[in-house]
């Protein structure tokens, strides 16, 4: 039976748009799959892993209505490789999916759409606000590389979400780092905050590609829900106590310098060649007019750099992760970045200069 004819394009994007959530091997095997559904003349497709949902629409559909499910990765892998234009023909009958386009065929497996479990979602927003998508993507690029990766402090293992007043703030931190971003909306809301899973965040991050149209957020208690285009991600939030940022903020720190942000970024990728590989360590040294990088390694090969600066105060001589410092310069978008040292065991803080919609705060290592 003939349930869809469109170009690849059509069924290729919405897919996309779901299946950076599917997992290639999981304890249910349906959860591989995408759930196919026509109805009220469109394409639906939905993806879970039960803690995160994607639901988008794609092409029109004139052949009637049908739900099934199907290997969200092997169809993908399938549309990606047929030509650009290829004309797509769905088949379906005794469940197994046929795919033509031109001269080729597929078949693959279906499994009934009424096995395939989906998030209960929570309808009563206890918050809901909106922003363009391109000010929202700005925001988490300026954060999301602070997240820690599997920490088992697992608020750490997401993003921020807090809102008051009219602000609307993100914060990210892995415990070594902590990176803040904050802008305005058109709202007055009562301080309301979630944390959200770094899946959730990476995914969404992905999806935010339509700069002028606004994204939709609403905060459901245990869930948050974001609509964008004619995609609506629904995400379990972390279940946690995120830690106080502001008494990470280093406010008293007196060495403090502009430098190019492109020009440290160069000296630091060119200084990382020889750094020791375990510990990524970089030191730098303040003083009158210069910063000076430098990195050794374990074969006692050194890498040295020297930047000119408009700095008269006290020497100093820091170390940090190298790592830590080239992520906040290749994510923050600007000419200069200003520098905020203390001494050699205090954090230091990176900020935009004469923007306050940004801050960065580092701790130093020890080498």
């Amino acid at each position: 039976m003939l349930i869809l004819q469109t170009d690849r394009d059509s069924l290729l994007k919405p897919l996309q748009a779901v299946t950076g959530i599917v997992e290639r091997k999981h304890t249910l095997p349906i959860l591989s799959n995408v759930l196919l559904e026509s109805k009220d003349g469109r394409i639906h497709i939905l993806a879970t892993d039960l803690e995160i949902q994607i639901h988008t629409q794609g092409a029109e559909n004139d052949k009637g209505d049908f739900r099934l499910t199907t290997n969200a990765k092997k169809l993908q892998d399938i549309l990606r490789a047929l030509p650009d234009g290829a004309i797509v023909q769905l088949d379906w009958a005794d469940n197994r999916l046929t795919l033509k386009a031109g001269k080729s065929r597929f078949n693959l497996q279906t499994l009934p759409a009424e096995d395939f479990p989906t998030m209960s979602v929570n309808d009563s927003a206890q918050v809901r606000f909106s922003l363009t998508q391109e000010t929202f993507k700005h925001m988490i690029s300026q954060v999301q590389y602070s997240m820690a990766v599997q920490d088992i402090r697992y608020y750490l293992n997401g993003l921020l979400l807090q809102v008051e007043e009219n602000q609307l703030r993100l914060v990210s931190t892995d415990g070594h780092r902590l990176a803040y971003s904050v802008c305005e909306i058109e709202a007055n809301l009562s301080k309301t905050e979630v944390i959200l899973p770094r899946k959730t965040v990476l995914e969404l991050n992905k999806l935010l590609n339509q700069p002028n149209e606004l994204i939709e957020i609403e905060l459901l208690g245990n869930q948050i829900r974001l609509t964008c285009n004619d995609t609506v991600i629904v995400s379990k939030v972390i279940d946690g106590k995120f830690p106080d940022y502001n008494r990470v903020i280093p406010l008293d720190n007196d060495k403090i310098f502009l430098i190019s942000r492109t020009d440290l970024l160069g000296a630091l990728e060119r200084s990382a060649i020889l750094a020791n590989e375990k510990f990524k360590g970089v030191k730098l040294f303040l003083s009158a007019g210069l910063l000076r990088v430098s990195c050794t390694n374990n074969e006692q090969e050194e890498a040295q750099e020297e930047l000119e600066i408009a700095y008269q105060g006290e020497s100093l001589e820091v170390s940090f992760n190298i790592n830590y410092l080239t992520d906040v310069l290749r994510n923050t978008h600007c000419d200069d970045i200003q520098i905020a040292l203390g001494n050699e065991n205090k954090s230091s803080l990176f900020t935009k200069p004469d923007e306050a919609d940004f801050k960065y705060v580092v701790m130093p290592m020890r080498i």
